[in-house]
């Protein structure tokens, strides 16, 4: 199974070159490793030079934007930058952040899985993180979902869900559209990434309110918002995330902000997070 990677990089002098090293010593190797600088000011981007010396498949791009760290629409504009320098010859595209460190079965065992389930459109791992000396499990989001840091689509999900929306949202909303075009999506326990620098540790404080502008923008409704903020802020035991996100939810519907879904796809959207809320408490 063919497998391309695309890592939109800035400022990852500290962890590119593990994230590399992990990648190119695969037990399945990648046919093709992009590595997007986006506009580092650091020796990020020697490092990946000297690396591709080693590693043929392992090519390194530029890519110049802003250097506020924000989630969503930035990082994406990177990769899909990147994405225009692949041919679309792969069995499978990964988008992967450059503070990973990846086990060395970690290619052979999404393939594995590929392979089993043809309609297996999406599959990630759980991201790790280093606490008092132990790695634990990064409990930011359920374990069902397939993070930000290290998707993986195989090609005809991808092109059915018309690729990556480069906007704040956009690793929720390419999961619900997956479902929408009958592709499912998977993660695997056993495969543990070490996140080296923790979600949302390096962000902007502009980006504190744009869960919730994520919230709306997918139409997710007012009601099925507020209970998915509540769920984050639960989750990162944090509260005053819960009231950051709503104030990005109100503004964002104050502003008439552009949605990413179609009416049809945030209805199919609002009826997946109910059936799935009905479940979570009465099984049903």
């Amino acid at each position: 199974m063919k497998f391309y990677i695309v890592i939109a990089v800035h400022n990852e002098e500290a962890f590119i070159e593990d994230c590399l090293s992990s990648l190119t010593t695969q037990s399945l190797l990648p046919k093709k490793i992009i590595v997007v600088d986006d506009n580092s000011k650091d020796k990020t981007p020697e490092i990946v030079k000297n690396l591709a010396k080693k590693f043929p498949a392992l090519k390194l791009i530029h890519n110049q934007s802003s250097n506020e760290h924000v989630p969503g629409e930035k990082v994406i504009q990177a990769f899909n930058f990147g994405l225009q320098q692949l041919d679309d010859n792969y069995d499978v595209i990964c988008k992967f952040d450059g503070d990973l460190i990846f086990p060395k079965n970690y290619l052979e065992t999404l393939a594995s899985y590929y392979v089993q389930n043809p309609k297996l459109g999406m599959l990630s791992g759980h991201c790790y993180i280093q606490k008092n000396n132990k790695w634990i499990y990064e409990n930011i989001a359920s374990k069902a979902h397939t993070r930000g840091p290290l998707k993986s689509y195989r090609n005809a999900c991808f092109k059915a869900i018309g690729g990556l929306q480069a906007s704040i949202g956009w690793d929720t909303v390419d999961e619900l559209i997956a479902l929408y075009n009958g592709w499912a999506f998977k993660t695997v326990a056993a495969l543990k990434v070490k996140h080296l620098k923790p979600t949302g540790a390096h962000y902007s404080p502009n980006a504190r309110y744009l869960q919730g502008e994520a919230l709306y923008k997918m139409r997710s409704g007012f009601t099925i918002a507020t209970l998915s903020a509540l769920k984050m802020a639960f989750n990162r035991n944090n509260f005053i995330f819960f009231f950051d996100c709503m104030t990005g939810y109100l503004r964002a519907c104050k502003t008439n902000t552009k949605f990413i879904v179609t009416e049809n796809q945030g209805e199919f959207i609002r009826g997946y997070r109910w059936k799935a809320l009905r479940k979570k408490i009465i099984g049903i």
